[in-house]
């Protein structure tokens, strides 16, 4: 049987109350929110949802109410170990510490301290611990298997935080963005001043779980989560598509030119802006060029809906007057990311299938990485606890599935 999917669609950005908010509207009881809450020993606490619309767009907006005396400003081990010491089932204890974690590092890397010294202001509420793990919870129930999620709108202009007029995207999102490479796209119809449209709780739920693009899909339900503000220029809502894949040999453009007379770092150059902008695959070829002349045929690999863009990315960077194109089709393996818990430290895994049997598993680098480096143990190690242990969880996965 075919994997049950989701798939975000950032028309408004995402948040993490909008995506609790596209949770619910597909089907996600409120009290299965409540009960997460509780889980985590929380008194004090009010989910509410209410449905309404955004310029045309019907949803849910989710909000959360703290009480004054929980409201003061924690660390994350503060919340990692509010999670652990949890009755929240293990795959969404591991999820949500991982995501967790993922927003220390960010906010570290912004701010150019060891991730124990980091100091969180907004992040620090408890908005931010109650966010993830009811999103991780929520996808659980409702029996998300594989998570997608389309090119994230970045938004632009300031934002006024305690350290004051801070850009938009806030630097932790635009750190998590680039960690995960995920694509982006820009604010809708290039408004100057859209202000924030994903936070950096949406950006880390989003680029630890979903793999950026649209699935082949049957759409069985769809909803739409809420943000707080309601702007003319375009729907502050976040949709959730749930249903099954399909199996499909998508068409994609083959875009290639001969040059003969660029640098090498040139070309490089060209092949990561291909990347960046959302080539599926971008390598370089040796070739030998008319004369005799040594030379180099760049190609891409791209999304029809990317490839104007594409070309003339590769004619502003090369000496190139021209780039073919060529329609090819392209079969894929299904692709899932787990997170488990080994003894060291949870480790997302990324998990390969082909026509629904596991073929190979791989985990996160940097992730593990930053464990071994942490725990003063060979990456080695770290790479083979987290391989025994997704292969582990996906067959028992399997079996009881």
């Amino acid at each position: 049987m075919s994997r049950r999917v989701g798939y975000f669609q950032c028309l408004g950005g995402a948040s993490g109350d909008m995506i609790l908010g596209a949770l619910v509207d597909c089907g996600l009881p409120v009290s299965s929110l409540r009960g997460v809450v509780s889980a985590l020993g929380l008194r004090g606490v009010d989910l509410g949802a209410e449905r309404g619309s955004r310029q045309g767009a019907f949803g849910t907006r989710v909000t959360v109410h703290v009480d004054r005396d929980l409201d003061g400003r924690r660390s994350i081990s503060d919340f990692v170990d509010m999670v652990q010491a949890s009755g929240l089932p293990g795959g969404v204890m591991a999820t949500s510490t991982s995501i967790l974690r993922s927003l220390e590092r960010a906010e570290a890397a912004v701010h150019g301290v060891e991730t124990g010294q980091v100091h969180l202001h907004e992040l620090g509420s408890m908005d931010t611990v109650i966010d993830v793990t009811c999103a991780v919870a929520g996808l659980a129930e409702l029996g998300v298997e594989a998570l997608y999620s389309s090119p994230i709108p970045t938004g632009s202009g300031v934002v006024t935080t305690s350290h004051g007029q801070t850009p938009i995207p806030a630097p932790a999102t635009l750190a998590l963005l680039a960690d995960a490479k995920a694509r982006t796209v820009p604010p809708p119809g290039g408004i100057p001043d859209s202000g924030e449209m994903v936070t950096p709780t949406g950006a880390a739920i989003l680029t630890n779980l979903a793999i950026f693009g649209q699935p082949s899909m049957t759409v069985e339900v769809a909803g739409y989560g809420l943000g707080s503000r309601d702007p003319e220029a375009y729907p502050n809502a976040l949709g959730l598509w749930l249903g099954h894949e399909t199996s499909a040999t998508p068409s994609l453009v083959l875009l290639e030119t001969n040059i003969d007379d660029e640098s090498p770092q040139v070309l490089a150059h060209a092949a990561e802006r291909l990347l960046a902008l959302g080539a599926k695959d971008a390598w370089l070829t040796a070739a030998q060029m008319k004369k005799g002349r040594t030379g180099v045929v760049l190609s891409a690999l791209v999304d029809q809906s990317l490839e104007e863009r594409a070309a003339e990315l590769i004619m502003m960077e090369t000496t190139t007057l021209g780039v073919r194109a060529s329609m090819v089709r392209r079969h894929e393996a299904s692709r899932e990311q787990v997170v488990v818990d080994t003894p060291l430290g949870a480790v997302p895994v990324k998990v390969k299938r082909l026509n629904g049997r596991v073929v190979d598993a791989a985990p996160e680098y940097e992730a593990a990485r930053s464990i071994a480096l942490e725990k003063r143990v060979p990456l080695r190690r770290i790479m083979e606890l987290a391989l025994r242990a997704a292969m582990d969880l996906v067959e028992d996965a399997d079996r009881t599935g």
